[in-house]
């Protein structure tokens, strides 16, 4: 029997589910970061982590492993170098296919047919599937690019944070929250920025939706910000050809009502998520191998 293996491989986690050829799921994994910035042996590392767990619940044997697909969507695949790397990484797979996260979350959302998503999450980008091909939009990379993303949100909170502790800003509940953090001391602060990662800036994230939603003058400034690059990007979207957007991420649900009315009825609902387009991935690369 043949299997089906998708992999979503992001600048957070890390997620794996196997499948039968109906679409049973028989198996599933979980890990942590798993992208391009991590080098390419800590990314096979993990790969190699998530996928045993979901082969593991699977009940697989050596034999059966073979028959496996596997769609692997991978965030910052196009930095130099790594797609080469990835030709070096040893599963035991009848197949593997590797495209971006972007990728395979455009997939899933829009059922394997023409749409578009943009992506808030660590980072933000928009990606763009028609006839013609596909494209992205923005997600050059932290702290150039990711507008509008958990990241964004966590840079922008310590900027305002540590001018409101040397007294350029007037301080508010969102500031003092943050430079509590680093028990006020901005010598602090400023080590911790020197090795901080999107990821550990997105930490922030939902601390500043709490405060803008309890109306902190900073906060919302911020989200406000925000959403206007999420509005922007959505409108070169649609100027660029897709028939439909689909807003994703673990950000998503809670800038949506920051966005205007007319913006979210632009919107549409995902038909199903990133793992799905992972699968799909596979299935395609079987069919087409």
């Amino acid at each position: 029997m043949t299997f089906y293996l998708g992999v979503d491989a992001g600048g957070s986690n890390c997620r794996c589910r196997i499948t039968k050829p109906d679409g049973t799921v028989i198996g599933t994994g979980a890990g942590g970061q798993a992208n391009a910035r991590i080098g390419l042996d800590r990314l096979y590392a993990e790969l190699v982590l998530v996928t045993d767990q979901a082969i593991g619940e699977a009940g697989l044997s050596e034999a059966q492993v073979t028959q496996i697909h596997a769609g692997i969507g991978l965030a910052g695949i196009s930095r130099p170098g790594i797609r080469e790397g990835l030709g070096g990484f040893a599963f035991p797979f009848a197949s593997v296919a590797y495209e971006s996260d972007a990728y395979i979350a455009n997939l899933g959302a829009n059922g394997g047919g023409e749409g578009a998503i943009l992506i808030i999450g660590t980072g933000s980008i928009g990606h763009i599937r028609l006839a013609s091909g596909t494209f992205t939009i923005g997600g050059y990379g932290f702290p150039i690019s990711d507008e509008g993303s958990g990241a964004a949100l966590g840079l922008s909170a310590m900027r305002h944070a540590l001018r409101a502790l040397d007294g350029r800003t007037r301080k508010t509940p969102l500031s003092t929250a943050v430079t509590e953090r680093f028990d006020h001391d901005t010598a602090r602060a400023i080590a911790w920025m020197a090795e901080a990662s999107p990821r550990d800036y997105g930490i922030f994230a939902p601390l500043v939706m709490d405060y803008a939603e309890a109306d902190d003058e900073i906060a919302r400034s911020i989200v406000e910000d925000a959403a206007l690059h999420i509005e922007r990007f959505i409108e070169t979207i649609f100027a660029r050809g897709a028939p439909r957007c689909v807003l994703v991420g673990g950000l998503a649900p809670r800038m949506k009502p920051w966005l205007r009315s007319r913006t979210v009825e632009r919107l549409s609902e995902p038909l199903g998520d990133p793992l799905d387009g992972a699968l799909a991935l596979a299935r395609e690369t079987s069919l087409s191998g």
